[in-house]
Order: C-alpha cells, then structure tokens, then sequence
C-alpha cells in the first residue's frame, strides 16, 4: 500500500477525494513533528504549575472555574470523553469516518493543541489498520466542536467504545488487539483537543461536496439532451449574452451547453422552420441557474478546504520568544460550516427542482411535440406518468430538507455554549439531498434519451449520443410499459459510476477545485 504524507496546513481537495477510499497508508510529515513536540511541551508546563489553565488543569465549559488536582488530570481526561459519548442514531460510514480520522490527525499536527506525537500516530494507526470507531451520526451541535461524534471516536483510541473492521463491529479493544494496537493512555489536554474540532461536520460536508460536483455535471449533460429531446434552441447559450451579465459561473456553464450540443443533427434538422419564439425557462435559463449553482458549489469548496485545514479545538498553546501562552478562544464554532452546508443544500436542491420540470416538460406533448407521457400509445401505456411522479416526490422532499440549518441555535452547557451552528446537521443531511437529485437527474436521462429516439433517425449532438449509447446498453427503449423502478435505478447506477464527470471536467477544467 502506497504511502501518503500529510502536510498539516497544506492538505487539496483532491487529497481528501482520495483519501475517502482508504487506500493508502497515511503519516505525517516529518517537518511538523518539532511543532507538536513544543506546543505537548507548553501544555505539560502549564499542567505542572497552579495557575488555571482551561483544560489542562480545569473542569469543561460552565465548570471552567473549577480547579483540578494535578494527580487527577490524567482521569479527568478519561472522564471528559467517556461523560460525552452520548451520540445517537445510526453510525457514520467507513469513508466518512477515514476522512475524520486523517482531518483530525492533521488539524492536530499542526502543532499548536499541546498533544503528544503518539496521540497523532494513534489516530494515523486506526486509518492504516482499518479499525474504524463506530461513531453514532447524531448528537452534535456543531458549537464546541463535535463533541459527542468525537467522544466515540476517541473511545476507540483508549479501547472502549465499539469499532468497525471489514463491515463487522466489535469491542474496541479487540479491534486493537487484532491489529496489535495499544490502546491510549491520555495525558493532560488531551482528550479535550480530540473532542474539540469540526472535523465531523466538515468530514460530512466534504463528503456531500464531492457528490454534489458530480450529480452538477451529470445534470448538466442530462439537461443538454433535454434540449435537444424537446427540440429546443441552443440561442440561450450565445457566449454574449452571458459576458453582459458577469456571472462567473453561468459564462463556464454556457460554454458546457454550448459545445455538449455542438454539431447536433436534431437542432440543425429545425433550425429554420421552428415557429417558437422562446422555449420554456427549465430549458433556456439552464445557464443561470445551474452556473449559480456552480458558484454556490465552488464557494462552498473554498470554505471546506480552508476548515478541513484548519486548527479547531481550545485552547491552544502558542510558543512565544519570552513567555509560552495557552489561549482560549473559539475556533471550535463551526457556523463557517453550516453555512457552506446551508449553500450547498440549496444547489443540490435547486439542480433536482430544475431537472424535474425538464421531466415534466417532456411528458407534455403540448410543450415537447412529443407523444404524450413519452408513449407510442398513450392511454394504453401510461409511459412516464409515473416516473415524473416520483420526480416530484424527491424534488419536493429536497425542498424540506433545504431549509437552513445555521438559522437554529438552541443554547447548551447552561448557557455556556449560548449560540451553536447546527453544522452537523446541515451537512449529514447533504448526502441524501445528493441521493435525491441524482435519481431525479437519473429519470431526466431515461426521459431525455426516450424523447431522442422519437426523433430518429436524426441523432444528439456527438458527446451526448455516446451518453445515450452508454445508457441503451443498460435500458432499452420504452415501447410498452414495464417496472421502470428497474430502469430508473439502472440509470441511476450509471450516474453514479461518475460516468458523466470526465466530460464535464473535460469541457469546464475549474469547475472542480483542487
């Protein structure tokens, strides 16, 4: 298995794509070693002396002001983790998890939370081994970091709690055992730098992201053979209207639409006898709201990647020329989180309401020129009435699960912890929005592809007849009705493959940050 540097600080979104899959071997950095050695340093200086230091030598949030005995600082650390494992629900996935463990042994290695090395390798030696904690999805706030998501995963560290291996769980310390791992023993500060951090929500938020890059590509190439399947104008798309407005990424998106639907044999075929005036917005305006839907994206990306580089517990031990300071503060307040979550909702949302109405489109024959419903005999058949139904249905319920998260905040700690983010929430539920759109966009292809084939023997432009032709190897055409739940997650299948990215990245090399 290859091995992979952590640079703490300096980690790309196309790292962190990778990273998802578990297969390399991660270690960090030998540069950052001398950093985390001084600032473990400060903080066993700091534990040693009397003077309070939050953390080190106190209780936890509204307990801030208790003083801690020195011979109790190891156990009060064990306390802090175990007291706060109280998530709930169902446990997070393998990927999501591998990305929490290496986003948290980076912020970490950075060298300003005061643990030792053999902390950060722990965490390094659960992603290696596999051995994954089981960490419960709910429960978290997102204000003094994810604490309870985090709590688990540190059970694991110290041998308690339950871990996942090869899709079994099992005691934590067996999982260990098996791998030939100790389990550790936490010194001061220590438990509190593993339960501080975003690294949860911003672990959940990427994950979300990546889908969403790729159901936006899927749909835009989809909504070019809506265009050609309904007969529509590629004028829209004229480079110059879009320059007058400005917006960056409804100039890239115009470009992938115009040239997806370059050299098409069906637009030429009406070119010069089509009476319409103006198609309808889900077909002309795909540029305007798809390319702020790119910007939303790309916004988001730039936040993410500056989080998940980010240092996120407290306090945090800084080395001075003269005098060494810990320093309380709030990087742990993930409302940059929640709010790039909050965003990306609505660009998910927002490309399944607009792929929906192009269903809807095609099925009426009174705005396609198309049979009724995408039938040869309709009314015998019912073709894709249903489909659109269940369109619908996903459409709608993304439109719920976009209301903004970061809105909410529901004091906690006794009103220590007065204002939250919710930005644990707003990105778990990211991935099933995603899930959503992409069978939206998946019953758009069906659709798309079913209205071309009525126009034969013309064919789509090139780059879109080799995505029909990808599709017709998996669903035929329908000329009677059959259980299209099986076509549906066929095609659904072939998006998730990713199949449609590589020619989206092809035609718009920055939509994806890097």
């Amino acid at each position: 298995m290859a091995e992979w540097h952590l640079r703490p600080g300096q980690l790309s979104l196309s790292e962190l794509r990778h990273l998802l899959g578990g297969r390399v071997r991660l270690c960090i950095d030998a540069a950052a070693w001398p950093a985390v050695e001084a600032s473990a340093a400060i903080v066993a200086r700091a534990a040693a002396a009397d003077t309070p230091a939050y953390g080190i030598n106190t209780g936890f949030g509204k307990l801030a002001k208790t003083h801690i005995a020195r011979t109790d600082l190891q156990q009060l650390q064990l306390n802090l983790v175990r007291s706060h494992s109280v998530g709930t629900g169902v446990l997070l996935d393998d990927a999501t998890v591998r990305l929490i463990l290496a986003l948290k042994a980076a912020s970490l290695a950075r060298g300003v939370s005061g643990v030792r090395p053999i902390v950060i390798e722990s965490l390094l030696a659960l992603y290696n081994t596999g051995v994954l904690p089981c960490v419960p999805s709910q429960g978290s706030v997102g204000a003094s970091g994810d604490l309870a998501p985090l709590a688990h995963l540190t059970l694991a560290l110290i041998g308690e709690g339950e871990v996942r291996v090869d899709g079994v769980v099992m005691p934590a310390a067996e999982g260990l055992a098996r791998a030939g791992l100790q389990p550790l023993q936490l010194a001061a500060k220590e438990g509190l730098a593993l339960l501080n951090g975003t690294q949860v929500s911003t672990a959940l938020a990427i994950r979300a992201l990546i889908e969403a890059e790729d159901v936006f590509a899927a749909a835009v190439v989809c909504g070019a053979m809506s265009v050609d399947a309904a007969r529509g104008s590629d004028a829209p798309f004229d480079a110059r209207i879009h320059a007058v407005r400005g917006q960056p990424g409804q100039i890239d998106v115009s470009e992938a639409y115009r040239r997806l639907l370059e050299g098409s044999e069906i637009r030429r075929s009406h070119l010069l006898n089509d009476d319409r005036v103006q198609d309808p917005y889900s077909l002309r305006c795909q540029p305007q709201v798809m390319g702020a839907c790119l910007d939303l994206i790309r916004n988001a990306a730039r936040t993410l990647l500056i989080e998940a580089n980010a240092v996120t517990d407290n306090p945090l031990a800084f080395a001075g020329a003269d005098v060494d300071e810990v320093l309380s503060g709030g990087n742990f307040h993930a409302e940059p989180v929640a709010f790039a979550a909050d965003t990306l909702a609505l660009a998910i949302a927002e490309i399944g309401a607009l792929s929906e109405r192009r269903i809807a489109l095609l099925i009426d024959s009174a705005l396609s020129g198309l049979p009724p419903f995408l039938t040869q005999d309709a009314g015998l058949h019912s073709g894709f009435m249903m489909a659109h139904v269940t369109a619908a249905a996903l459409a709608s319920e993304n439109k719920s699960m976009a209301h903004p998260a970061s809105v909410d905040s529901l004091p906690t700690s006794a009103n220590q912890e007065d204002h939250v983010s919710m930005a644990t929430f707003a990105a778990r539920r990211l991935l099933p929005m995603c899930a959503n759109t992409r069978r939206i966009v998946a019953i758009e292809l069906l659709t798309a592809a079913q209205g071309i084939d009525f126009h034969a023997p013309l064919t789509t432009a090139e780059a879109l007849h080799a995505v029909y032709l990808n599709l017709r190897e998996r669903v035929s055409f329908l000329r009677e009705d059959r259980v299209l739940a099986v076509d549906i997650a066929a095609a659904e299948q072939l998006l998730a493959s990713e199949a449609l990215t590589p020619m989206v990245a092809e035609l718009l090399p920055s939509w994806r940050p890097e």
